[in-house]
């Protein structure tokens, strides 16, 4: 189960055309780019202390990991809630609170995780296999649970010992060591879990470097140093506040004038500038992220509830949602709107991954004439409105702007609503929206990448879509380990969801985060989660 994503970002994007939906295979635009993740702090000299101010982009949603579908918040859990395994700086999966990768049983469905023992929540509980258990337990059952279709499916999860957790699976589910390495992963305090039970969110408990001291609403979030934790000779900073600044130029100012030390999602209207300032250094990364739009077929009741169809021609007739795909051209708006920072997709598959197949990562051409052909023949009204919800967030309002004028020659008019992230990520959940314009920061296994999203019945399936034979297919790949077969199903997964456009993908963001040269040991790698928690000021930076 080793993931060993160096090896997988090494090969490009594969150049073979499929005839029979007359794709289009964009060129790489990471060409002209240039990789760094950020440098540990190492032997460098660092001064023991400081405050350090994050400025994020977003609003993070509750600090809890179960119920979590924020990228924000996975940056300040990052901090003060480890997992059982994490992405190290060469992209392979290492452990973190477990002590070894899983070992699996020749029949595959016995999983078997060795865990620490003799650390300590910062609330002083001890760390153990039964701590773990509960947590998993949690992310696997609770009725809110973002957690469970990430985890397979699970039969048991029983503590064998202080110091072994075992999975029992109904089937093989061979993606399980990736969604440890992200929030199912994420052990919380037993003890603050029986104290706080759903309102866990409000003050989490965990293991880390650091831990949660307070939250305003809308504004901070601020960690501080805990003691407690196993490896504190490596804690540097006092504090970290993680500042919410969701206008990019005000981000980009208080960097210039060293009021934060950090900010993410840096725009590309910004981020030349910025490179140019000696006393700031740019990471960037060619993420695992796309972003897109989810279309709203029969997610009424909310997510996770049964779906029923909603009566509109978007949502019926998959004409329509084929012809809004055609109608979007990806090429000309990532270049006009980002700067050649960002690159087109058609697919959930990350093309610079050995998942990536032609069928994989084809793209059908922009073609507005077909479009409207599509619309003649599904008996709707052109232009055929439709209203799209997205983030009141600069970037993104530029780019929905553009689609909006590059939709209208396929036939559609785009009634724009700009709303809080925080809300948006609700709207997804609650189902009251006809189209939201939403992304993902990706994992490095396509599953988590796919079936949270699109597999009947999950807790992520904001559409409220439904495909026995993507639920197959995605089934078939989940139970097996060969890199190839697995490959070769993904592209027929694709293939399915081009043909019924619940989400379509649009872009995906190369990873832009900014910070000043008197820190180091901030570290932003593909899986989207920019690390401060071993961060440090340089001794002679002042």
């Amino acid at each position: 189960m080793l993931v060993r994503l160096s090896r997988l970002l090494g090969l490009g994007m594969v150049a073979v055309a499929l005839a029979s939906c007359a794709p289009l295979q964009y060129p790489d635009r990471t060409a002209t780019h240039t990789d760094d993740f950020g440098t540990p702090v190492g032997a460098q000299s660092v001064r023991a202390g400081g405050d350090l101010v994050m400025g994020l982009s977003a609003e993070p949603d509750r600090l809890d990991p179960t119920t979590s579908s924020s990228l924000y918040t996975r940056y300040v859990m990052s901090s003060i809630c480890e997992k059982l395994y994490d992405n190290d700086a060469s992209g392979n999966l290492v452990p973190q609170l477990a002590t070894a990768l899983p070992t699996v049983s020749a029949d595959g469905l016995t999983v078997t995780i060795p865990v620490r023992t003799g650390i300590k929540f910062a609330d002083g509980t001890p760390f153990d296999a039964a701590a773990v258990q509960t947590s998993l337990q949690r992310h696997l059952s609770s009725k809110t649970s973002q957690r469970t279709s990430e985890m397979g499916p699970i039969a048991a999860i029983e503590a064998n010992g202080a110091a072994q957790v075992v999975i029992h699976y109904r089937k093989p589910f061979a993606p399980i060591t990736a969604a440890l390495a992200d929030r199912a992963g994420m052990i919380m305090s037993p003890a603050e879990l029986t104290k706080a039970g759903n309102d866990f969110g409000d003050h989490p408990v965990c293991v880390g470097p650091f831990k949660f001291v307070e939250r305003v609403p809308q504004t901070s979030i601020v960690v501080e140093r805990d003691p407690l934790y196993y490896d504190a000779e490596h804690v540097h900073l006092d504090k970290i506040t993680y500042r919410i600044m969701t206008d990019g130029n005000i981000r980009a100012a208080n960097l210039r004038s060293g009021d934060i030390q950090v900010a993410d999602t840096i725009s590309p209207q910004d981020v030349d500038a910025l490179q140019q300032d000696s006393s700031l250094r740019l990471l960037q990364a060619r993420g695992l992220n796309f972003r897109g739009f989810y279309v709203n077929i029969g997610n009424v009741d909310g997510v996770g509830k049964p779906a029923r169809q909603i009566d509109t021609p978007l949502a019926k007739d998959a004409r329509v949602r084929e012809a809004l795909s055609l109608s979007i051209d990806r090429n000309t708006l990532v270049d006009t709107v980002f700067d050649n920072w960002y690159e087109p997709t058609c697919s959930p598959i990350v093309p610079q991954t050995t998942f990536a197949t032609p069928a994989g990562t084809a793209c059908p051409a922009y073609d507005p004439q077909r479009a409207r052909q599509l619309l003649a023949e599904a008996g709707v009204q052109i232009p055929y409105r439709v209203r799209l919800q997205v983030q009141n967030s600069q970037d993104q309002l530029r780019y929905v702007q553009a689609l909006q004028a590059s939709v209208a020659a396929g036939g559609f008019e785009l009634d724009i609503q700009p709303i809080e992230y925080a809300t948006l990520l609700d709207v997804q959940k609650r189902g009251t929206f006809e189209a939201l314009f939403l992304g993902w920061s990706g994992r490095i296994d396509p599953d988590a990448n796919i079936s949270r999203f699109l597999m009947t019945g999950s807790t992520g399936n904001y559409p409220g879509y439904s495909s026995p034979a993507l639920d197959d297919v995605l089934g078939q790949a989940a139970r097996i380990t060969d890199t190839a077969r697995r490959a070769e199903l993904y592209g027929q997964a694709v293939q399915i969801i081009q043909k019924d456009n619940p989400y379509l993908y649009t872009y995906r963001e190369r990873l832009l985060t900014v910070h000043s040269t008197k820190v180091t040991g901030i570290e932003q790698y593909p899986d989207g989660v920019v690390r401060v928690g071993k961060a440090a000021f340089l001794t002679d930076k002042g």
